[in-house]
């Protein structure tokens, strides 16, 4: 039997916290206590569909962020069309 792990570090990642925010960024570390993400973006919904904000908007977005892990209600690996958009949002590269 395959046993396929959900996310590992350096994966862009999507969090659904306590608030009912949902945050998409790269994993840079965790622990029981926290989650780092670099660069992390909020899910927006938009009249074309799904988009991406700045997480926080008085803070350099380049950043690395700490999660309180208490804070977190799930996380699990981003859906690919959401990660190339954030990869797209982030950096400016375009994935096929």
């Amino acid at each position: 039997m395959l046993l396929e792990v959900p996310y590992k570090i350096g994966d862009t990642v999507s969090f659904k916290l306590s608030s009912g925010e949902e945050i998409v960024g790269r994993l840079e570390s965790e622990n029981d206590k926290s989650f780092t993400l670099n660069k992390p973006m909020v899910i927006i919904a938009q009249q074309q569909g799904l988009g991406l904000a700045p997480f926080m908007f008085s803070v350099s977005p380049d950043g690395k962020f700490n999660l309180q892990a208490q804070s977190v209600s799930c996380v699990a690996k981003t859906e690919i069309e959401i990660a190339k958009q954030y990869v797209a949002t982030t950096s400016g590269i375009q994935l096929v």
